[in-house]
């Protein structure tokens, strides 16, 4: 049924002929992409990525009890879209918390009260790979069963250059000490022009995809970002995604796709307007219809805000991210809506089935550890 209102719901030939290849579960090409985000009705874009997202997970939208943890906003790169970091020249104006600090955050949380410790931040030269490598065993050390997802591409790059590493060597020593996954953080847009524009003196698109590839062959999986609304193109955009779908199918170890919204307060780029809700959305459903490989596409709530992020669901999302306790501030200064990013297990299980879906409690590899049927929390 969900099928055929589909198929007659757009009168455009090449949608129909893009709908019945999503209906029998056929990859569609990156000249199809782009026509979905070009001439795609946005209903239209929901019931696709929809049929998409029902196929792959059902009726769930998951999420997990996590902090964050944020060692330092000094860093040596200048991202102009950045309004978190703190130029290393200046380091005074920023923070840059001591080993003790961070371990107290861990030590805030009894066992079994949190799954996933999050540990991302600036760049900062005195921070090194073995600096962090004793971090994440110290954590280890505190709390065992903790997951420890840490470090985006372009912090392990600049450690790994520090210490004379290859990637592959790197990576082994972060696992050793205690590293199980990494985030999606850093990938940006990778088209050069476009990258160059915006973050030209971090790693590029091949050092990005090169050290997701060495995790996944590690056997650490990985998350994908995509910071959109800014000066890339609809183009840009599915070749962003395209690099990133020809890389699961060689190493399948990438867990969900996550959609960043770019916010325009305080940074180099607030001349430049925020993408609208209803582009959002457009954004959430295409990217579920294209990459038909990856299990998971996630709205990242405090970033779009619960609202919007509650919405996406309608539109391919099947992930809320986590309770994050209120640890986070990279959103918040940029301007999010969340300027307090905290919610409960009841709000966000409240979040997620005030929409009609199941939420579910997962660990940081999607193992479900609760389903809340009946959308209520026992404690």
């Amino acid at each position: 049924m969900t099928s055929d209102i589909i198929l007659k719901s757009s009168v455009d030939p090449q949608l129909k002929m893009i709908a019945q290849k999503v209906v029998n579960a056929e990859r569609i090409t990156p000249e199809e992409g782009l026509a979905l985000y070009e001439k795609g009705e946005l209903g239209f874009l929901g019931s696709l990525a929809t049929l998409v997202r029902t196929r792959k997970n059902k009726n769930f939208t998951y999420f997990n009890k996590n902090i964050h943890i944020e060692p330092t906003n000094v860093c040596i790169f200048s991202c102009r879209f950045c309004s978190y970091s703190k130029d290393y020249k200046h380091r005074e104006d920023g923070w840059e918390l001591s080993i003790d600090e961070m371990l107290d955050k861990v030590r805030a949380y009894p066992q079994g009260t949190i799954t996933e410790v999050h540990v991302v931040g600036g760049v900062h030269p005195k921070m090194d790979l073995h600096y962090f490598a004793g971090l994440l065993k110290e954590i280890k050390n505190i709390n065992p069963s903790l997951h420890i997802k840490a470090f985006t591409a372009v912090e392990l790059e600049y450690m790994f250059r520090k210490a004379k590493m290859t990637n592959a060597k790197g990576l082994q020593y972060l696992k050793e000490h205690g590293l199980d996954s990494i985030p999606g953080g850093g990938a940006e847009i990778f088209d050069e022009e476009i990258r160059n524009k915006i973050c030209a003196d971090k790693c590029n698109a091949e050092q990005w995809l090169n050290i997701h590839q060495e995790a996944h062959q590690l056997n650490i999986p990985s998350n994908a970002t995509m910071l959109y609304g800014h000066y890339e193109s609809y183009a840009h955009r599915i070749d962003h995604m395209n690099r990133l779908r020809n890389l699961q199918d060689n190493t399948k170890g990438f867990q969900t796709f996550i959609p960043l919204k770019f916010r325009n307060k305080d940074n180099e780029m607030s001349h430049l307007d925020e993408s609208t809700q209803i582009e959002d959305l457009r954004n959430y459903a295409v990217a579920r219809i294209f990459l038909d490989n990856f299990q998971h596409v996630k709205a990242y709530w405090p970033m779009i805000g619960r609202a919007t992020a509650q919405l996406a669901q309608n539109f391919g999302v099947d992930d809320m991210d986590g309770t994050i306790d209120d640890s986070t501030r990279i959103y918040t200064m940029a301007g999010s809506e969340e300027q307090n990013p905290t919610l409960s297990t009841q709000e966000l299980v409240d979040l997620i089935s005030q929409n009609g879906f199941i939420a579910v409690e997962r660990d940081t590899l999607y193992n479900h550890l609760k389903v809340y049927e009946n959308a209520s929390v026992v404690n």
